[in-house]
């Protein structure tokens, strides 16, 4: 059964968004894994004693 050029273009427009969605998802994972990174490095860091402001040493 042929789709009417309205239920094509909303299927597009759902096809974009599901995109975007994704592409959004992808992006905020890419964040948290650096934050995690950051924060097990400078946790290291600061139990390792390095990283310490030379006004401290």
């Amino acid at each position: 059964m042929a789709m009417t050029e309205k239920e094509e273009r909303l299927a597009r427009d759902r096809a974009e968004i599901a995109a975007r969605v994704a592409s959004f998802r992808q992006t905020q994972q890419k964040f948290e894994r650096e934050r995690e990174q950051y924060y097990e490095t400078t946790l290291a860091n600061a139990l390792n004693g390095t990283s310490r402001p030379t006004f401290w040493r």
